[in-house]
């Protein structure tokens, strides 16, 4: 499973020191979400990025941002929802219906589906799926390997999606809540995740 995690909407204090570790831990990718923030902030925290680090992460909102800085591509919402002419990178969506999904899904590498369960970050954002009916979905080939959950994804919740047919999962609060935790701890916490999302597989090994 593709294991993608959001940034919080505001910058934090070392925040690309934990980009990094998440990445070194596991993260495929991180989506660079900042809605308040300058395309001018954006790129400073991009130009303290390893090139191969930020071949990792997918840029919200500032898409000028994505070729110049090499970025894995562009992500689609309701602020920003057209392709730049002449952009040929990937490019995920948002969606908040599985009509969104189909409708979207051949034209992304990736669609997120929100909110599958109650968010861990926003709260009164409640669950709009029930189970049944993305196990529905799932076998009518709706949800699939490029249909990533988004809403209330916690660890012990990665074997219920992918037992769905999910192809991953985006992780936004549970992972914030992780950020001011003592690096020995980070750690330890972001390997069970990562074990979660890819128990076949070593870090090492997808490198």
């Amino acid at each position: 499973m593709l294991w993608i995690v959001i940034t919080s909407p505001s910058f934090t204090d070392g925040e690309d020191f934990f980009i990094r570790r998440l990445l070194s831990h596991g993260a495929d990718l991180v989506h660079l979400r900042k809605p308040e923030a300058s395309e001018a902030a954006c790129a400073a925290l991009l130009e303290s990025l390893t090139a191969q680090e930020r071949s990792r992460i997918v840029i919200h909102d500032f898409f000028e941002l994505a070729v110049p800085y090499g970025l894995y591509g562009i992500h689609l919402n309701s602020r920003r929802d057209t392709i730049p002419q002449g952009y040929t990178g990937n490019v995920s969506r948002s969606c908040h219906s599985l009509e969104e999904v189909g409708l979207w899904k051949p034209q992304c590498s990736h669609v997120f589906l929100s909110p599958v369960f109650d968010s861990v970050s926003k709260q009164g954002y409640m669950s709009a799926f029930r189970e049944e009916t993305l196990a529905k979905a799932a076998a009518e080939g709706i949800i699939d390997g490029k249909v990533i959950a988004l809403g209330g994804v916690t660890p012990e919740r990665i074997d219920r999606l992918r037992a769905i047919g999910f192809g991953g999962a985006a992780m936004l609060g549970h992972i914030s809540a992780l950020a001011g935790l003592p690096e020995q701890l980070q750690s330890e916490r972001l390997k069970e995740i990562d074990v979660l999302f890819h128990p076949d597989t070593s870090t090492a090994d997808r490198r």
